[in-house]
């Protein structure tokens, strides 16, 4: 798995069209998780299909877009061995502001990455 911050085309025109639809919902999901004290890392799942990751948080037929939404969060990942527990430091190093940006984890067939999208300016 690749944790590259650059998207190939294929991928981005679809989820930066999604994301305005989405962003406020995630950003409130991501206040929500670490207002909570579940985690300081909220990280969104988002596939075409169900992946047992997380909690659905938008369906795509509910909000006609492209992708699914999960909510989740660095402990879960690291549970199941998505994020290797020895580079739980660099992960922690490499993510951004969940104020200002968005954790997806791309997940389409054999494709899986982590990306960070800012939140739109209100």
């Amino acid at each position: 798995m690749e944790n590259d911050p650059e998207l190939d085309g294929k991928y981005l025109g679809t989820i930066t069209n999604d994301f305005l639809v989405v962003s406020e919902t995630l950003k409130e999901a991501s206040y929500q998780i670490r207002k909570r004290g579940f985690s300081e890392y909220p990280i969104f799942p988002i596939t075409k299909s169900d992946v047992p990751i997380g909690q659905l948080l938008i369906a795509k037929e509910e909000m006609a877009t492209t992708w699914n939404y999960n909510a989740s969060y660095l402990d879960e990942f690291i549970q199941r061995n998505l994020v290797d527990p020895e580079k739980e430091a660099a992960f922690k190093e490499a993510y951004k502001n969940p104020d200002e940006f968005c954790c997806l984890f791309v997940v389409d067939l054999d494709f899986t990455r982590f990306t960070f999208i800012p939140y739109p300016e209100d």
